[in-house]
């Protein structure tokens, strides 16, 4: 992960509403419902966001902002399949995506052939790392042009400062990815994520800064 510049980061809306993440036990207790996906052999041997390698045979997930080392068993809301998977990675990226399966977590719920699945997942167990949770920041939008970037981040930092540029290489190429925002708790994370999809007609991410 590369850094292009400073700025700011937000918010992001959700659809169901989920507990905040400055109650005692954070995130023990967390529950979500929405639609997986899982990513395979095209990932496979990549770097995780924990520092691992991806392993597609192993029950892992990707999610936005839980925190890494979160254990929580997924139920698939078509089939009442269950599977307990150990949160490593970051993503889905894609807007109405709330977790990536690994191969392994997908074969488990039967949702390999569809690629996706309507589930509700529930943390159960937390390792927590020295480091601790990070921030949250809301990511505004990704571009394959820096250009475009830079051009984003200079219109939300007229009313939100601490920005930055990300610079990622994923397999359909280079994306500069663009976020706001210093936040500790999901809620003001969401709240200013929401104000600038009013504002500017964005469909903005709250991710979870592990650096």
């Amino acid at each position: 992960m590369v850094v292009i510049g400073l700025g700011v980061v937000l918010y992001q809306g959700c659809t169901t509403p989920r507990p905040i993440d400055r109650f005692p036990g954070y995130p023990v207790g967390f529950v979500e419902r929405g639609m997986a996906s899982w990513y395979g052999p095209g990932f496979h041997g990549n770097k995780t966001a924990n520092g691992e390698r991806y392993d597609m045979y192993k029950l892992t997930a990707a999610h936005r902002t839980l925190p890494l080392g979160s254990v929580a068993v997924v139920h698939s809301l078509t089939s009442g399949r269950h599977v307990t998977v150990r949160i490593n990675d970051r993503g889905p990226f894609a807007r109405g995506r709330v977790l990536d399966l690994s191969l392994a977590g997908a074969q488990a719920l039967g949702m390999v052939g569809n690629g996706s699945d309507q589930v509700e997942l529930r943390v159960v167990d937390y390792n927590s790392r020295p480091e601790g949770m990070g921030v949250l920041r809301v990511q505004v939008g990704a571009f394959a042009d820096l250009q475009n970037a830079r051009a984003l981040l200079a219109q939300v930092q007229r009313d939100f400062a601490d920005g930055r540029i990300i610079q990622i290489d994923l397999q359909e190429g280079r994306r500069y990815r663009v976020q706001i925002g210093r936040f500790m708790t999901e809620q003001e994370a969401q709240m200013a994520a929401s104000r600038l999809d009013r504002t500017l007609n964005l469909q903005s991410l709250v991710v979870r800064d592990d650096s």
